[in-house]
């Protein structure tokens, strides 16, 4: 795991916190969607469906920032839509970071170059830019030639001005251990990103591609495959190591999609932002009145093949803070990846 020293201690101390103060439910990071309008059209994304009025509004600075801090969340994921697109992203990541929670900003950078110059870097603050897989395979699932290498010259463009630059890779069973280590190898090793996050595609009900979603068994089979030959411990992922194990089947987890919040224009939505069984006005609300019991895999058929991130990898973070044996375990690779 390649999260940077300063961010691991100050999440582990805020795990630390919750745990004194007894509390079951807590965000560890919340997803913020301040827009869902997008200059692309993903096959397998579907925050574009929703009607012209929706995608034309954007999330006033002063409500985006409210949500976050009503959480209480160290981290923030700002997605969308094209976050690049809200004409006061710049606004929404100053007031955040000047609040020292750490900052993602989620884009697939086709507006990134053009945007830079609103920003400045931070230890607090990273792009993560969206890359599915090299030239051909990735424009192919972004519906549009020439995003690929628009992308990777924006990485190259912020790396260049001081920026931490991270990727988010969803595969899907049109994937195989070979493309996906093609392309975790060009982003660790040719464009050497700070830090990789990837993630097994979920049946987003509103996605136009319903055909190329994986399955349990599928999932843990190609990363099984991907990690072999020590790519793992070389990759520079974002994950916990118990959160690796997972995806390839060495260990196995409930949902806990109350650590990872979504907040959009819409309210803070149930139970992720996967899934929409409704919207409530307060972080409260979510955590006090929805039913997560009733969520995961073996609880709700949508549940039946999901292993995404937003619902397993808070899972995995509280099962390492459990163990002596597995904190031990993922500061030693935090250290080794902050040393590669």
């Amino acid at each position: 795991m390649a999260m940077p020293l300063r961010q691991s201690i100050k999440v582990a101390t805020y795990l630390v916190e919750q745990k004194l103060r007894k509390r079951d439910k807590f965000p560890l990071i919340v997803e913020l969607e301040p827009l869902f309008a997008c200059n692309l059209k993903c096959e397998g994304c579907g925050k574009i469906q929703h009607p012209a009025g929706v995608l034309k509004q954007r999330m006033p600075v002063a409500q985006a920032v409210g949500a976050v801090l009503e959480s209480g969340a160290p981290m923030v994921s700002i997605a969308g839509g094209e976050p690049l697109m809200h004409p006061q992203i710049d606004e929404i990541v100053r007031q955040l970071v000047a609040k020292r929670k750490y900052v993602f900003l989620c884009t697939n950078a086709m507006l990134l170059r053009k945007k830079l110059d609103k920003f400045t870097p931070s230890p607090y603050f990273a792009f993560a830019v969206h890359i599915d897989g090299l030239r051909e395979r990735h424009d192919e699932s972004v519906a549009k030639e020439g995003v690929f290498d628009e992308a990777v010259a924006a990485i190259k463009e912020a790396k260049r001005h001081g920026f931490r630059v991270t990727t988010n890779s969803t595969f899907f069973n049109t994937d195989t251990p070979q493309t996906i280590i093609e392309v975790l190898n060009y982003l660790n090793d040719d464009l050497k990103v700070d830090e990789m996050m990837i993630s097994p595609a979920y049946a987003y009900e509103k996605a136009p591609d319903q055909e190329h979603f994986l399955g349990v068994e599928q999932t843990r089979e190609l990363f099984k495959k991907a990690f072999s030959g020590g790519n793992r411990r070389r990759w520079r992922l974002n994950h916990s190591p118990l959160f690796l194990d997972f995806l390839e089947g060495k260990a196995d987890f409930p949902c806990t999609a109350w650590a990872i919040p979504n907040y959009s224009l819409f309210g803070w939505q149930r139970p992720c932002y996967l899934m929409s069984d409704g919207y409530v006005p307060t972080y409260r609300e979510l955590i006090e009145e929805t039913d997560w019991d009733k969520y995961g895999r073996g609880k709700d058929p949508r549940c039946a093949n999901c292993m995404a991130h937003c619902g397993y990898e808070p899972t995995a973070v509280l099962a390492t803070m459990g163990s002596l044996k597995e904190s031990l375990r993922a500061m030693r690779e935090t250290v080794n990846g902050n040393r590669a």
